[in-house]
């Protein structure tokens, strides 16, 4: 792996030098984008880490969280999904239906007043179509392979969902003083409850044996506010 310190940031001239005067003095570089996180290498860009926030395509934390806090905790769900990702390739799995992708696309549009909106947010990201279609096929794709995967390992019983039923959607339900449902109206809800709650306890397990098997590297709260000195490059030939 490259040493952390090196690539870290990618520059650009402001200007550039060609057809610059001969000693005349290097434009001032101007900080594009920086590599906040690797994964076995696979870099994650503090860009990425943005059009999650403004996309909203991450859960909100809840009240309190400041910008710090947000940009640690999308991050930490980038690298996630990267090592998932990573595991999903080497096994080969199948492709995304290109029909969820495009709902996926409309069900992000709609966030939007009109079709100009929409694109303006995408432009403002650096981010075409193909670049949002790219990014959430891949939040499908890790949605599938877990399904596929992780899935069949989690049962809810019948005797679980009445313990449920009676020992936590009962007494939550009285003493908000709603109306109680029969357990009939309201199993195949608790059943889906239960199963997600425990599917999220295989993803995470999954997920942490990834990440003890993986190369990470946060540079989040590593790199430092200045630019790198800028080398030049060697004379063209």
């Amino acid at each position: 792996m490259a040493a952390p310190g090196l690539l870290l940031v990618l520059l650009l001239a402001a200007g550039g030098t060609d057809g610059a005067p001969p000693g005349a003095p290097a434009a001032a570089p101007v900080l594009l984008d920086r590599v906040v996180a690797l994964v076995d290498t696979d870099p994650i860009l503090l860009s990425e880490v943005e059009r999650v926030i403004a996309l909203g395509l991450a859960p909100e934390a809840g009240w309190g969280e400041d910008e710090a806090a947000r940009r640690r905790r999308i991050l930490d769900g980038l690298i996630e999904q990267r090592l998932r990702l990573h595991e999903i390739a080497r096994s080969r799995f199948g492709e995304v239906d290109v029909r969820a992708v495009e709902a996926e696309v409309e069900r992000l549009r709609a966030r939007f007043p009109d079709e100009a909106a929409f694109r303006a947010k995408l432009a403002g990201l650096d981010l075409d179509l193909a670049g949002l279609r790219q990014l959430l096929a891949g939040q499908l794709l890790t949605l599938a392979y877990v399904e596929e995967r992780l899935g069949p390992r989690v049962f809810v019983g019948l005797e679980e969902i009445r313990r449920h039923y009676e020992e936590v959607l009962v007494p939550d339900l009285r003493a908000r003083g709603v109306p109680v449902p029969p357990l009939e109206q309201v199993r195949e809800a608790i059943r889906q409850l239960l199963r997600e709650q425990r599917l999220d306890v295989e993803i995470a397990r999954w997920t942490a044996e990834l990440r003890r098997e993986a190369d990470v590297v946060d540079l989040l709260d590593r790199v430092p506010g200045e630019l790198p000195p800028v080398v030049p490059l060697p004379p063209r030939r």
